[in-house]
Parts: structure tokens; C-alpha cells; sequence
């Protein structure tokens, strides 16, 4: 296993460059072709790396491992953070998010006895929101009896029963310029509006509701001398519940000037649903928690405000269990890393699930 996670980790596979995709989708089929006996299906793509889709078995109602296989890292990372093993502890680049998941299905896979067949999906755009791989996903969880997502755990090993939903907006303001000096009284900020939209958008939070609204970048104006004709803000917008989504997403784009003669923009919408807490993931997460004491430790369960695949499988009604890779810590951090020993008990919980499905 670690071997082939140093071959898929030495694949640097930033989202954006589509070269180094799916030359890390090569290694990842050819991993399931040894593992498994099984080609893989590549569906390919111009303006992203190629899918891959490992059909084993025939029939209805398959089980569905989720997987990507790229990283939030820039190529060249590897040689400042280079693939290591230190005790019990493995780091490197895209190794516990989630390559190491990768790894954890093909050879609980190789292991598993199974009636039911098993598709897994390992897509190549799901750090920047997967808009070339959704509908893949979607049309194929549709014919699942589950769908078994191997992102990393939780810190500390918890599996992920719910995570937030996310929308993403920009906010343009066109305002008018003038001598800020001068004629002040003939300029429209759009500095100043944007100072009004900023306040009105934080009012829609509701951290009780698990909304939470950032506007995470400002830009604005040209000189210091100049009423700014043109301010931008980008936000963000995670809620726990589809109808939070459903107010927000009405709010932001029904905002309205302060300023006479101020004019707004906006463009984005939701990103992912929320993946809420379903009666079909509480038995899920039910039966992995009995299958873990069988192999001897504690499942916790946990819900997170990041996204994952997992969010549209669970949102079109399909029974989703997410975090069943291993446990670690310092997603898209320079501390990225992952637990041998859990990394081993959570591959032998895979194949349990698998074939208890």
C-alpha cells in the first residue's frame, strides 16, 4: 500500500493542469488493473483531466466509491515536501487527501468477497468544485444502492454523516469616478457601497442555522485621490440545510444599491448541496460503526463545513457515507498527513462494508 501511494503521491496532480491529471489517472488505473484484474473506463475531457470509472461485476444497484485524484498542490511541491514515512505517520503532497483513500479501495477491493457489483469513480476536478465530473457522479449514484466516500476522516477518525453545502458570488459595484478633491460631491463610491453590501451580507449569516457568510476578498479603486468608480468582493456561503440555501441565494441576489445611482452585479449560485444527515446514512454509518468494533476500534461520526462529492450523491437521496479513508490531519496544509495503522484498520472496515452491502 505504500508503495503504491508514493507512485500516485509522485504523480503531482494539481486540479487546473490537465498534463499531470490524467498522468496520475494512468497510475491510478494501473493500480486497480493490478488490484483488481479490471480496466478502467476513461471518460475523457478537453477542458479538465479525464474520469475514471473501474466497473467490477455486472448488475443492478452497484455500491459506489467516490475517490478523486486531484490535489489543491502546485507542481513542484513535491520537492519541498517529499513523500516520507517517519513511524507511523506518512506525509507528502495529496497523500491524505486523499490518495491514500485511492489506495484503501483498490485493495480492500482486491480482498473483498462480493455478490453486488462495485463502481469506483476517480475524478480529476474535485478540489475546484467538480463541474465536469457532476454529472457522471450524479447519473451514476443514481443507479447505487450506497455511495462510500474515500475522503480522509475527520481529524481524531470520525466518519463525515453531514457537511455544510457551499455557493460561491461576486459582487461587482459600479459606482462614478471624480476628483476626490475637487468636485468630491460628483463621484458615486463604489468603495462606499460596497462598505453597505459588506454589513448587509454578514446580517444574513445564522451560525445557529450553520450559515455563515465570508466576504473573503475586496478590491476597489484606483488612487486614493479618485472616488472609486468600481469596487469586486468574492464570498462565500456554506448552510447545513437546502431551504438556508434557498434564503440566502434569494437574498444575495435580490441586494439592492444604498447609493442613488450606484449599480450592482452579481454572478455565482450554489456550488454543492449540503449533504444533510439522512435516515439512509444513519444506517450506514449504524452498520460501519458495528464493523469497526469487529475489527477492534471506535467509529465516531461528525459533520464538517467542507464539501465533498458526497454532498450531490446525498442530495439526489442516495444512502452517503463519507470520511472512511484514513485519519491524519492538515488538509491543504503543509502538515498533510496520514495515520499508517488507522490507514490499515480502515481498509479492512472497507471491505467489511463492501461485503456486508
Amino acid at each position: 500500500m505504500l508503495a503504491a501511494l508514493e507512485r500516485l503521491v509522485a504523480r503531482e496532480s494539481p486540479s487546473f493542469d490537465k498534463a499531470r491529471c490524467d498522468a496520475c489517472a494512468d497510475e491510478v488505473a494501473d493500480l486497480f488493473r493490478q488490484r483488481t484484474g479490471v480496466a478502467s473506463i476513461r471518460h475523457r475531457r478537453e477542458d479538465r483531466g479525464d474520469q475514471l470509472e473501474i466497473r467490477i461485476g455486472q448488475g443492478a444497484q452497484p455500491i459506489l466509491l467516490l475517490c478523486h485524484h486531484d490535489t489543491v498542490w502546485p507542481e513542484g511541491t513535491l520537492a519541498r515536501l517529499p513523500f516520507q514515512v517517519d513511524g507511523d505517520r506518512v506525509t507528502g503532497p495529496g497523500s491524505y487527501d486523499m490518495k491514500a483513500g485511492i489506495v484503501e479501495a483498490a485493495f480492500a477491493l482486491e480482498a473483498a468477497r462480493r455478490r453486488r457489483p462495485v463502481v469506483v469513480l476517480s475524478t480529476s476536478d474535485e478540489e475546484i468544485g467538480s463541474t465536469s465530473s457532476r454529472a457522471l457522479i450524479e447519473g451514476t449514484a443514481r443507479q447505487a444502492v450506497a455511495v462510500l466516500v474515500l475522503e480522509p476522516a475527520a481529524s481524531g477518525g470520525a466518519i463525515k454523516t453531514a457537511r455544510k453545502g457551499i455557493a460561491d458570488f461576486i459582487l461587482e459595484v459600479d459606482g462614478r469616478a471624480a476628483h476626490a478633491g475637487v468636485e468630491p460631491e460628483k463621484g458615486i463610491s463604489a468603495v462606499e457601497e460596497m462598505a453597505h453590501q459588506v454589513l448587509a451580507l454578514k446580517a444574513l449569516s445564522d451560525p445557529a442555522s450553520g450559515t455563515t457568510i465570508n466576504v473573503g476578498v475586496v478590491e476597489g479603486g484606483t488612487r486614493p485621490n479618485v472616488v472609486a468608480a468600481h469596487a469586486r468582493a468574492e464570498i462565500d456561503v456554506r448552510f447545513a440545510r437546502a431551504s438556508e440555501a434557498e434564503r440566502v441565494v434569494r437574498a444575495i441576489t435580490g441586494l439592492q444599491p444604498r447609493l442613488a445611482g450606484a449599480r450592482l452585479r452579481i454572478s455565482g449560485g450554489v456550488d454543492r448541496p449540503p449533504m444533510e444527515r439522512s435516515a439512509g446514512t444513519i444506517r450506514l454509518a449504524q452498520l460501519a460503526q458495528r464493523l469497526a468494533g469487529e475489527v477492534g476500534f471506535a467509529l465516531s461520526e461528525t459533520s464538517t463545513g467542507g464539501g465533498s462529492d458526497g454532498n450531490f450523491t446525498a442530495a439526489i437521496g442516495v444512502a452517503t457515507l463519507d470520511g472512511l479513508g484514513p485519519d491524519g490531519g492538515g488538509a491543504h496544509a503543509d502538515s498533510e498527513h496520514l495515520l499508517i495503522q488507522s490507514w490499515l484498520d480502515r481498509t479492512e472496515l472497507l471491505r467489511r462494508l463492501i461485503e456486508a452491502l
